[in-house]
């Protein structure tokens, strides 16, 4: 467990539906050999959490060997979570799901809890398993958990297999000419188009599952929700599992791709995917969206895809340069020295900064675990530039409450908003909190939904309630909606200040 360049023949709008011929060619890991009964091939989900067009569980069914789905609720992780954390409901219900397909198919899935690098080599041993195989990850702490479970495993004579499975391109796929990782997205996204085939996204057919799977007995029951420590855990609004990301991807093709690159800016407007929580935890495959995205090849089409190469454009640095998970990017901005007002960031927190957008974002991100990319932005930069408060304070906040929490992503985004990425916004760009409301939820659609107590105000006085001629009969500043922390035009001088030093 773990959280528009348009050249080229692939991304031209087509008349012809989507390549549904599979690719049934397996890799030279596969055992050819028929195996003894009592051996059994061991797939580990983590953050591919489905059985359909999956790489890992293809290889495994490859080995002629019954295959025993396992997840392990890692203790390593579990151990850092608050309680009411909602993204264990959204993995427990898309577990049962999965639970539920097995069994029908005459397996079962073996859950248990501990530190995944002692559980899966046990495992293996007490279930026959000669060879482990699981989807990459690539996050620094996945890294050394896998390191930890390859070296346990060939100590007792077993193997670990790893595939790729969640990006289209890993690792060193995609290089400068000088065989340099990218640091800079454009030529990154344009290698990423040139180098895409329809073979890249192509679904990966998991044979049927009857009568491939280890049979039940013994497997212990999983653990429910209390028994995890998330017996209190927060609703989770987004239908899990594979089921529910299916339904999701379907509206969003139906409804709202065709206008993407008009509405994907506007958090008032439903003009998003919202799949990323899917694409976190693998309930949908990359492929099928890469796919479709190229199939359809319309402008909205094309810049949802575009957001998806930023995604692994994000992957790959983390892949290369793990240190920037904790660290600046650029060496100048490392050692910057913010004040880091401890009330201004729990005012930032809690939605009570007095500026009703930021505000806004920040009340939904507590009260659903989502936050709209265009907010994301705005209310990182917000926290960076005009509270003056270390990005990683702010990307942590976002750790524990993003719903789709992804390491690399989150990460980018920040350092990205923060100046102190490879590619970021210049720290001299600091985005107006007050113009940015205006620009992006002009008649307050969004503040009103998540600041209801500005909701009485007119269209324009509620991006800067603070600045309004007459407030409604009731409404006071500083009482019922607090006054702007902080002056965003001398906040930005110090900003300016504070980064033009390094």
């Amino acid at each position: 467990m773990q959280l528009h360049n348009t050249s080229g023949n692939l991304v031209q709008k087509s008349n012809k539906p989507p390549d549904t011929k599979k690719d049934n060619t397996l890799s030279d890991n596969q055992t050819t050999t028929n195996p003894p009964v009592s051996k059994t091939a061991l797939y580990w989900l983590r953050r591919d959490l489905r059985l359909e067009d999956n790489h890992a569980l293809r290889q495994a069914l490859a080995s002629g060997l019954p295959v025993q789905c396992v997840f392990v609720f890692d203790s390593n992780i579990l151990n850092t979570l608050p309680p009411t954390d909602r993204r264990l409901g959204f993995i427990w219900q898309s577990l049962r799901e999965i639970q539920d397909t097995l069994r029908a198919a005459g397996g079962d899935l073996w859950c248990e809890t501990g530190p995944a690098q002692d559980v899966i080599p046990r495992l293996a041993a007490q279930l026959g398993a000669d060879a482990v195989y699981a989807n990459e990850d690539y996050e620094p702490y996945a890294r050394r958990r896998d390191t930890m479970v390859a070296q346990t495993l060939a100590t007792i004579g077993k193997t670990f297999h790893a595939y790729k499975d969640q990006v289209i391109f890993a690792r060193d796929e995609l290089l400068t000419a000088s065989g340099k990782p990218f640091t800079v997205f454009t030529p990154y996204c344009n290698a990423w188009l040139k180098k895409l085939s329809p073979q890249h996204s192509q679904a990966l057919t998991v044979p049927p599952l009857t009568g491939r799977l280890r049979p039940p007995a013994g497997t212990p029951a999983m653990p429910s929700l209390t028994e995890l420590g998330f017996g209190q855990a927060e609703p989770c609004l987004l239908a899990p599992g594979a089921s529910g990301a299916k339904e999701l991807f379907a509206d969003f093709c139906q409804q709202r791709i065709q206008r993407y690159h008009q509405q994907r800016d506007y958090p008032g407007v439903k003009g998003v995917s919202y799949l990323s929580t899917h694409l976190r935890f693998g309930t949908i495959s990359i492929r099928q969206l890469v796919q479709f995205a190229c199939f359809d090849g319309g402008e909205g089409a094309m810049c949802w895809l575009k957001e998806l190469i930023w995604r692994e454009f994000y992957q790959q640095l983390l892949w290369h340069f793990p240190d920037a998970a904790t660290h600046s990017f650029k060496p100048q901005y490392r050692d910057l020295p913010f004040p880091n007002r401890l009330d201004w960031l729990e005012s930032w927190q809690k939605g009570l900064s007095g500026y009703p957008l930021i505000d806004a974002a920040m009340r939904q991100l507590n009260q659903t675990g989502y936050m709209h990319n265009r907010l994301r932005m705005i209310a990182a930069s917000f926290l960076v530039k005009d509270l003056l408060i270390d990005w990683r304070l702010g990307e942590r906040y976002f750790a524990e409450k993003l719903l789709d929490f992804d390491l690399a992503s989150n990460n980018g985004g920040w350092q990205w908003a923060a100046s102190t990425g490879c590619d970021a916004q210049p720290y001299f760009r600091i985005f107006n909190p007050v113009t940015q409301s205006q620009k992006f939820d002009p008649d307050g659609r969004f503040i009103r939904r998540y600041v209801p107590e500005l909701a009485a105000l007119n269209d324009q006085a509620i991006h800067a309630p603070w600045q309004a001629k007459t407030l409604p009969e009731g409404l006071k500043l500083g009482r019922d909606y607090p006054l702007p922390i902080v002056d965003h035009a001398k906040q930005r001088q110090l900003a300016l200040a504070l980064f033009g030093k390094q």
